[in-house]
């Protein structure tokens, strides 16, 4: 029944208390079930009056999606009635509000947690393309948070243009201006490309202040490409590695984290010194998400105390395994002195084997890691390539095995540079500078 027009609406089996918002076409309010008043919602009431033929067939189309979406991180329809004079969209409540005052009012967020939030946003919009339905206007005021103690995201929907949707599709979607009311989600449009924020100029300059890591610089500079042709697709920011969804805080990481170490411990045993840290460090990149889903202090401790005694186990294996590179590496001077002596009338060869020496020897400076992997990189990047085009003959077989040799170390720097980073963020994942209210919003679900 239609509520009076000085308070909320009456709607069968819910109490509407407090208005929450409300725009041209909606009103939106937070409700409890009568059934169980320990369950709250929020109800959308849709105007009838303010809608044409057309936007109430979109709306519709809305609701039949939306009912078949079930999604940690997208907001849940749980029901939708209606009567002579609205529709109402019972809706999970967010208790958060949306990300937009969330980062208004805390004016900056760490790396670490944008990073949660976008794999959260990221696995939200991986379900839907992979059903493909597509979203039309992600901004920060669309995706909201489920609570301001632990907050994690919801997607909501949102309204987008007819020109937004995919030609064949158009049909699914709001022919109107945005000045009416259009569609939240569309049906198809697996090849529309990934949003991006902010209007685009001929180019981008991202702040020097805070300082982002490598990674994070080169996907904001993917997304924000200004050839659509250029711009990062979907499948590559699903699978880029500021993203990384498959480490993703979530209730498997703690799973995926004890099935590596029980395979690392059997490694261990057998002797297998290499293999064994390999897993010891896969592992640590699962348990660090692990920490970060936990929300219990006692598991979370536990956790902690289990990933500090298979780091201690990993620094002894590093040290076995170092020890017995730096012997391969002796054992295989005479045939890296060889061929640097086949390369001299190669300058170029001759140059890329300097660099390789030059990594080699960053590698025994303490703290030296990082660069020698750099260093590593850009000579297997020129080794790689001449390899290719070397004719059949000894020379060939020793670069062969040189370019394995630097592979195998630059793999192996890779990993301690990755343990390293995972051990320093588990030890100081609840220390980090941030005032109290920033701090709360960083233990992410």
């Amino acid at each position: 029944m239609a509520g009076s027009s000085w308070g909320p609406p009456r709607l069968d089996g819910f109490i509407l208390t407090e208005r929450l918002g409300s725009g041209t076409y909606a009103t939106v309010y937070k409700a409890y079930a009568k059934k169980d008043t320990r369950e709250v919602v929020a109800i959308k009431c849709v105007a009838k009056k303010s809608l044409n033929k057309a936007s109430v067939e979109n709306l519709l189309t809305e609701i039949e999606i939306l009912k078949g979406i079930r999604h940690p991180h997208i907001v849940q329809l749980k029901d939708f009635q209606w009567d002579s004079d609205n529709i109402y969209l019972i809706m999970e409540f967010c208790a958060g509000g949306d990300l937009s005052r969330f980062i208004h009012t805390r004016r900056i967020l760490p790396e670490k947690v944008a990073r949660v939030f976008m794999q959260q946003m990221a696995s939200a919009l991986q379900f839907l393309h992979a059903r493909n339905i597509s979203h039309l206007d992600l901004k920060p005021q669309n995706i909201l948070l489920s609570s301001l103690e632990k907050p994690h995201l919801k997607l909501a929907g949102t309204s987008a243009s007819h020109s937004t949707c995919p030609r064949g599709m158009r049909s699914m979607c709001s022919a109107a201006p945005l000045s009416t009311w259009p569609p939240r989600w569309c049906v198809g449009g697996s090849t529309m490309p990934v949003w991006t924020s902010g209007p685009w100029g001929s180019f981008c300059m991202l702040p020097l202040r805070p300082q982002l890591s490598p990674d994070c610089q080169d996907l904001l500079r993917r997304l924000l490409e200004r050839d659509p042709g250029r711009r990062i697709s979907f499948q590559d920011f699903f699978a880029h590695p500021w993203v990384d969804l498959d480490h993703m805080p979530s209730e498997e990481s703690l799973a995926q984290a004890t099935i590596l170490v029980v395979q690392a411990v059997k490694k261990d045993q057998e002797g297998d010194a290499a293999a064994a840290l390999s897993l010891y460090c896969k592992a640590l990149d699962f348990f660090v998400p692990a920490l970060h889903y936990e929300v219990d202090a006692q598991r979370k401790e536990a956790i902690k105390a289990k990933v500090q005694q298979y780091v201690s186990r990993a620094e002894e294996l590093k040290a076995i395994v170092s020890s017995s590179n730096q012997a391969l590496l002796r054992q295989g001077a005479s045939a890296q002195d060889l061929l640097r002596e086949m390369a001299r009338d190669k300058p170029r060869l001759l140059a890329a084997l300097e660099v390789a020496l030059a990594a080699v020897a960053k590698e025994e400076e303490a703290g030296g890691e990082q660069d020698a992997l750099d260093l590593y990189q850009h000579s297997l990047g020129e080794l790689l390539l001449l390899l290719a085009g070397e004719p059949p003959g000894r020379r060939r077989e020793l670069l062969h095995t040189e370019v394995q040799n630097l592979m195998a170390r630059a793999e192996y720097l890779k990993e301690q540079v990755k343990m390293r980073e995972s051990h320093w963020e588990a030890e100081t994942l609840d220390k980090e500078g941030l005032s109290e209210s920033v701090r709360s919003s960083c233990t992410l679900q």
